[in-house]
Order: C-alpha cells, then sequence, then structure tokens
C-alpha cells in the first residue's frame, strides 16, 4: 500500500455462470458483451478462487495476507481473514435448489475430501473452503426465490390441491419433512418421471400460453422443466419448487438465509453478501453435482415462515439490513445530490456505487486527490479509514462491513 492511504480503488470479478443474464452487470460495470456471454455474478472480496484487485497494489488477498492490520484488530484476531463475500447477482434462469453447511460441517467435509485426493476443481466436490455461508440478499427491482420449508397447513393445502403430488400427503403426515423431502430425494428417477410427467404435461400446455402467473408455483415448475429438460428424464428439483414457500421481494427488501435453509433464486437482480465461501449442496434444477446423502446431512427439516427484512435507518442517510451473522453486514448508503457524508471504518469496508456518480475523499490525507467512483465502480477501505462522500448527482450505493 502506497503512502499509508486507507482508500483504494477495487476491482471485482466476473463469474459467467448459464443462469446469468446478458446486459444488467455489463451495462452497471461497463463492459462490452459482444460475445453474447452470461454474467451472472460480480465478486468482491478475497476469497482463493476469484479475489479482488486493488488498482496498482495487487489482490485484495494478498494485501491482506501480507498485513493483517487492514482488517482491524477485532476482525484480525476473531476471523483472521476477510470475513464476507460481496456480490451482485443478475439471475435470468433459476438457480439450484441448494444449502449451505454449517462452520463444524464445513471444516469436517473440507478436510474429508482433502484427505481423499479430491482436486479443488473436481466437479464432484462439495466443498470448495472450510466456512459456513449464511446469506443476506437485498433485491435491486422485482425478485422471486424459494426459500424454507412451507408451514404445515400450506404443505398440506398445496399437495392436497395437487393431484399428481397427493400421495406425498401420507407420507408427510402432521409434519414429516424429514420422511417427506427424502421421499422425493431418494425416489429413483423411473419414478420420478411416473410422478412429475402428468403434471407438467399438465402445466405446460398453460404456461406456453402465458396463462400463469409467477406466484403461482405451477409457473416455475414449468419453467424449470423447460430450463432443466434433459432427454427423458425429469430433474427431481421440481418437486421442491412445490415444497419450499414461494417469496417475492420488491426493490430495497431484504431476506436472511442461514445454514441448512433450502433455496433458490428464481428470477431477478439482487446485492448479496455471505460469509467468505463458495460451500453449495445441491438438490435439483442443475446439471451439476448432486451428492443426496450429503445434502440430506445438512438440511433443517422444519417449517419457515419467511422474514422480509425492511432495513433501519440509523443516521439518515445510511440504511442497515440487519442479520444474525457475525461474519458481515451490510447498509446502503444514500448520498443527496450536493451533499457530504462522512464515514469511518474500525476494519476493512467495501463499497459499491449503484447508481450516480461517487466523490471520495479520505480526511486528513493532505493533497491526496479525491476518488471519483462511476456506476458499477468501487471502494476499499481499511481500518482505521475516514472519508468524506460527496456526489454531484446524488448516488446510492451498499457499504459491506464487519458488525461492531
Amino acid at each position: 500500500m502506497k503512502n499509508q492511504n486507507k482508500v483504494f480503488v477495487l476491482e471485482g470479478k466476473v463469474q459467467h455462470y448459464q443462469w446469468g443474464g446478458f446486459t444488467y452487470l455489463p451495462e452497471l460495470l461497463g463492459i462490452d458483451n459482444q460475445k453474447g456471454e452470461p454474467f451472472a455474478e460480480y465478486w468482491l472480496g478475497a476469497h482463493s478462487q476469484a479475489a479482488s484487485i486493488i488498482r496498482g497494489d495487487g489482490s485484495l488477498a494478498e494485501l491482506i495476507a501480507n498485513d493483517p492490520a487492514v482488517l482491524g484488530e477485532k476482525v484480525k484476531n476473531t476471523f483472521g481473514r476477510l470475513p464476507y463475500l460481496l456480490k451482485i447477482l443478475d439471475v435470468k434462469d433459476m438457480l439450484s435448489i441448494q444449502v449451505h453447511p454449517t462452520k463444524e460441517m464445513a471444516v469436517k467435509g473440507f478436510a474429508a475430501e482433502n484427505s481423499a485426493g479430491l482436486a479443488a476443481t473436481a466437479s464432484n466436490r462439495n466443498y470448495k473452503d472450510d466456512n459456513h455461508k449464511p446469506e443476506l440478499m437485498v433485491a435491486l427491482g422485482d425478485f422471486w426465490l424459494l426459500h424454507g420449508f412451507r408451514p404445515v397447513q400450506s404443505m398440506h393445502n398445496i399437495l392436497d390441491s395437487i393431484p399428481e403430488l397427493q400421495f406425498l400427503l401420507e407420507i408427510f403426515g402432521d409434519g414429516d419433512y424429514k420422511a417427506l423431502y427424502k421421499e422425493v430425494m431418494e425416489m429413483p428417477q423411473e419414478e420420478v418421471n411416473r410422478r412429475l410427467g402428468p403434471l407438467l404435461e399438465r402445466i405446460l400446455q398453460v404456461y406456453e400460453k402465458g396463462k400463469l402467473q409467477k406466484s403461482a408455483p405451477d409457473f416455475w415448475a414449468a419453467r424449470a422443466a423447460l430450463t432443466f429438460k434433459n432427454g427423458e428424464n425429469i430433474d427431481r428439483g421440481i418437486f421442491s419448487v412445490y415444497l419450499l414457500n414461494l417469496v417475492f421481494l420488491k426493490k430495497g427488501e431484504a431476506i436472511f438465509q442461514d445454514a441448512g435453509i433450502l433455496h433458490a433464486y428464481l428470477e431477478g437482480q439482487n446485492v448479496e453478501i455471505m460469509a467468505n465461501s463458495d460451500n453449495v449442496l445441491r438438490g435439483g434444477l442443475t446439471p451439476k453435482h448432486i451428492d443426496v446423502p450429503e445434502l440430506l446431512k445438512h438440511v433443517s427439516f422444519h417449517a419457515v415462515e419467511p422474514k422480509v427484512i425492511v432495513g433501519t435507518t440509523l443516521n439518515g442517510f445510511e440504511k442497515k439490513f440487519f442479520s444474525p451473522a457475525a461474519d458481515f453486514e451490510l447498509s446502503q448508503l444514500h448520498i443527496v445530490k450536493d451533499s457530504s457524508k462522512s464515514l469511518h471504518t474500525p476494519t476493512t469496508d467495501i463499497l459499491i456505487v449503484l447508481e450516480g456518480k461517487l466523490v471520495a475523499e479520505e480526511e486528513n490525507a493532505g493533497s491526496q486527490t479525491p476518488i471519483i467512483v462511476d456506476k458499477g465502480g468501487s471502494l476499499l477501505l481499511t481500518a482505521g479509514a475516514r472519508i468524506r462522500l460527496e456526489s454531484p448527482t446524488g448516488a446510492v450505493l451498499y457499504r459491506a462491513t464487519v458488525p461492531s
């Protein structure tokens, strides 16, 4: 780091997963996408798979490894690394049904796969690292997702209302979520085809006529059938479209997903913050590796009432989205045109501008030139940074930090 500065321009890494959109992230980041690649995620953090770059100073991971003091004393002693990963997602096609492990299970699973000699990039690997992955997302527009098992009465209602799924009522009984989920996940593929085939034949006719609403699970089941078509075999993840809560979030609304909660993003853009991990156990709606026995070790077999988080404005310009996670905190900052706001951080923060233009100036930095950050740009603030934020246009940005 040069001249003991504590504020730097940060450049993240794009992930081109097949479910990503083609325009949102390129337009946000000012990147030409003439090749028509899917732009799914933009990572800002120090994860070993895609560490962000500090302009002119190497990677963020290298900076922290060489000088852990940039994390601040508390975070350095508690985590020993940057504990969070910030992302922007553009979900064009639905993501896999998935769950994340606890910290304890991640440590054990990662060590076991290392001992077994599995390569870090092996397609059949379950654990990419030794960390848990609680996560919080804020919708940047209309956003649809699946989140946790339906409450008992809701589950009874939906299974009873769909003739092809009524056979699951007896298995579920008064609320046996484990028996229900094991049934659909361990079911032979031939039976999956036999059970879901008539359902899909019925709803696809309606879907293709444009007569299904997104508020209906049938809409997403039909879309999943078309997206994940694999010859004659039907993706068993379609069962989960009916078993999980279907949640709609408006712009600015958030939701938290802890270890064990089955979920899947269906459509939309969001800001997402999580523990610094890429550990995912999948349960369908994907061509990727699915390890059912390992998946079942991590699922929380209980009902979930989705809790939408609207954020709390504490100081007039910063709205915080509180969660139980000790690894991260996410907030939205509004800088009014031609106003000035000060920010101080005891740890390493990341800021990304989503609307407008930002001017950031480190306080008490002598003759240092202010940093101009356009839409899509990011800043790194290291421990002890004190900056003044202004905007000639008005700006909206998101701040990732660690709870104090």
